[in-house]
């Protein structure tokens, strides 16, 4: 049988003293972000297994950190997760990852269970407005990071201008003469779909107009939800000639909503996806996106956690707010003013060389 390897030599691998790649596989003490990687890839390399049960006694630390979001088949959240997982693991911590397909009791449930495995800290997208008991009780036992979301339990958070982004899309919009946008965000009490539903009443505020309240939908994420809504819509008298919506499944329901319909982007419809993801990119035409850094996105929150779990002492609130930008691209036009404007656009489409 192999002998198992030892902290010794974790440390005679990595150039480091016995104690400091102890402390570096522990997470205790200062050891430098350079000392850590090197450790932890010494211990890879090597196979070595330190016993998690002595090391958690010892330390009061088991290594892992919880990240729960609401869905994740959200493609926007995998980037995330990927760069989250990414820089904890330079730090020598593991990721435990699950969803709450926004239920309240799921979240409570998966909540208790992260509490049980005692994990160092939790990343967090609550599905609820308000932050009930139970987070508060979390962010008692260690750090708790908001991720894109609004909750007294959580001192640190990294967030995304939503608002500014609904603002400059709507703006871009109206500025192409389209002044029936339908706009389909899922969670309107939830901080991402709250200041989207803002910044696109401010954009039309802006011009002395208001929008037409029937043409805000923000309860569900479903593609089937977001079909049978743009289908609604697109079959109404006054129809919109523009979508401003989420680029997951719900962008994925608009676009077949657009086709079952016989409507084509840009000539009868504009279409503007919330969020870039490879929908939008790979779609013929092209759509024209907001977008943001999701790779920043997660490091600032590894960042953030890290930095907390590594202090001694109370830390000030910290929130970190990312810009968005929009990625113009095929799948906006001027508003058509009648039938024929649209099939003659159609007709241009269709020969151009």
């Amino acid at each position: 049988m192999k002998a198992k390897v030892t902290i010794r030599e974790v440390a005679k691998a990595a150039g480091v003293a016995i104690g400091t790649a102890s402390r570096a596989l522990n997470r205790t003490g200062r050891v430098s972000e350079q000392a850590i990687a090197a450790v932890t890839k010494a211990a890879r390399d090597l196979g070595y297994t330190p016993d998690s049960v002595a090391q958690s006694m010892r330390t009061r630390s088991t290594g892992v950190v919880g990240l729960l979001v609401s869905d994740l088949a959200n493609p926007l959240y995998a980037r995330i997760i990927t760069a989250v997982e990414s820089r904890l693991l330079t730090a020598g911590y593991a990721l435990l990852v699950a969803s709450t397909h926004n239920d309240e009791q799921r979240e409570k449930t998966l909540v208790e269970l992260f509490r049980r495995r005692r994990v160092d800290g939790l990343i967090l997208g609550p599905c609820q407005a308000e932050t009930p008991a139970y987070l508060d009780q979390l962010a008692a036992d260690g750090p708790v990071i908001a991720l894109d979301r609004d909750f007294q339990g959580g001192n640190a958070g990294v967030h995304v201008d939503h608002y500014h982004g609904a603002l400059q899309a709507t703006r871009y919009l109206l500025n192409l003469g389209h002044t029936r946008i339908a706009l389909l965000t899922p969670g309107s009490v939830l901080r991402p779909g709250r200041e989207r539903i803002v910044g696109y009443g401010d954009a039309f505020a802006e011009r002395g107009l208001q929008p037409d309240p029937k043409l805000i939908r923000a309860e569900k994420s479903a593609m089937d939800f977001a079909f049978s809504e743009a289908l609604s819509l697109l079959g109404s008298p006054a129809a919109p000639t523009a979508f401003l919506c989420l680029g997951t499944r719900i962008l994925s329901g608009v676009l077949q909503a657009l086709r079952h319909s016989g409507r084509l982007a840009p000539d009868d419809v504009s279409v503007v996806s919330i969020g870039d993801t490879d929908l939008s990119q790979l779609f013929s035409p092209a759509i024209t996106s907001l977008t943001w850094d999701l790779e920043a996105v997660g490091t600032a929150v590894a960042e953030l956690l890290l930095r907390r779990l590594d202090s001694t002492a109370p830390l000030e609130q910290e929130r970190i707010l990312l810009t968005t930008q929009m990625v113009l691209r095929e799948s906006c036009g001027p508003v058509a003013k009648t039938a024929t404007d649209a099939v003659v656009a159609r007709k241009k489409t269709r020969t151009a060389p």
